[in-house]
């Protein structure tokens, strides 16, 4: 299957046509990626597994770096963390798509590069991830998006979704490449705090979040409404990600990004686009986890805690308490 679309060279502020490098280890999607970058204007530098990308002299990177990676090796992994400085440090653009099961391994390969991250996605969505890139070359960039204007092209392009969503589901003949979702990892200034976010700074008074059986009750109320409406009609993937990370604040536990995807209620890269813009919005952290840096977890920021104490103490579920 062919791409549909068919731009002029993708170029830089300078005129220069954008370079791009295609690792994936799966033939078919390496494939289907060097097509779409042709396609959307991409001069091609390298299309290679990413076995053999390693084992060969190290090059230039490229202005976009397009990767698949479906196993979380210790190999690809490895690999994973040096594009991830490479690009950090060069200013390369990094597409990344994988899957649920590696998600958390891949995820935490990324701290410097802030790359688009996909899970499972299908060819029109790496397309758009295409798109998104070049949004971001300088002499095509207009102005920086508000924060107003964040969350209304996030809300928009969850619409889009979910059309694509559906149109993937007509026969072939009538199906209409779709797919608008994307994460887009966190920028070099995300940094959990290294000391463990669940104590309260010393002398510092703040509400007490309630029993973490209290707020589990909570969340599954709202799940039980699954059982008698659709569950799109009360997709609200923001307030599920604050109650599951409260609850597990008040539990002591820490959350994967994987765990946290399945608690959104919604698909995967849905989840994570959400993450994505409450982290910007400094509602989220990240969290180093000690005992393997490759990992990172999610966590409520304190600020955010504090507000979710409040809110739960407004209707009712448990009592504010400070300390």
């Amino acid at each position: 299957m062919q791409s549909d679309f068919l731009y002029e060279p993708a170029r830089d502020s300078a005129g220069s046509q954008l370079g791009v490098t295609v690792l994936a280890d799966r033939a078919h999607i390496r494939g289907e990626l060097r097509d779409d970058a042709e396609a959307a204007g991409f001069r091609i530098l390298h299309n290679c597994s990413l076995e053999e990308y390693a084992r060969g002299a190290i090059t230039a990177l490229g202005d976009v770096v397009l990767i698949d990676c479906a196993e979380d090796t210790a190999e690809s992994l490895a690999l994973l963390a040096r594009l991830d400085m490479r690009a950090g440090k060069a200013g390369a653009q990094l597409v990344v798509s994988t899957t649920m099961g590696a998600l958390d391994a891949v995820f935490g390969c990324f701290s410097f590069s802030a790359p688009q991250i996909l899970v499972d996605p299908c060819r029109s969505e790496r397309v758009i991830a295409l798109g998104r890139v070049l949004a971001h070359v300088p002499n095509l960039r207009l102005r920086e998006l508000g924060e107003e204007d964040r969350l209304m092209l996030l809300r928009l392009t969850e619409q889009v979704g979910r059309i694509a969503e559906r149109l993937e589901k007509l026969p072939p003949g009538q199906r209409a490449q779709g797919g608008a979702f994307r994460f887009e990892s966190p920028s070099p200034t995300w940094r959990g705090e290294e000391q463990d976010h669940l104590v309260e700074r010393s002398g510092k008074r703040r509400p007490q979040l309630p029993d973490a059986a209290a707020i589990r009750q909570v969340i599954k109320h709202r799940q039980a409404r699954a059982r008698f409406f659709d569950g799109d009609l009360f997709a609200d993937p923001a307030w599920d990600i604050l109650l599951d990370l409260s609850a597990a604040r008040a539990e002591r536990l820490q959350v994967s990004v994987t765990s946290l995807c399945i608690a959104s209620g919604v698909p995967a890269t849905t989840a994570l686009r959400w993450i994505a813009q409450m982290v910007d919005a400094g509602l989220l952290v990240r969290v180093a986890d000690p005992q393997d840096r490759r990992r990172a977890y999610i966590a409520l920021a304190d600020n955010t805690a504090e507000a979710m104490a409040r809110y739960f103490a407004e209707v009712g579920v448990g009592e504010l308490a400070t300390v």
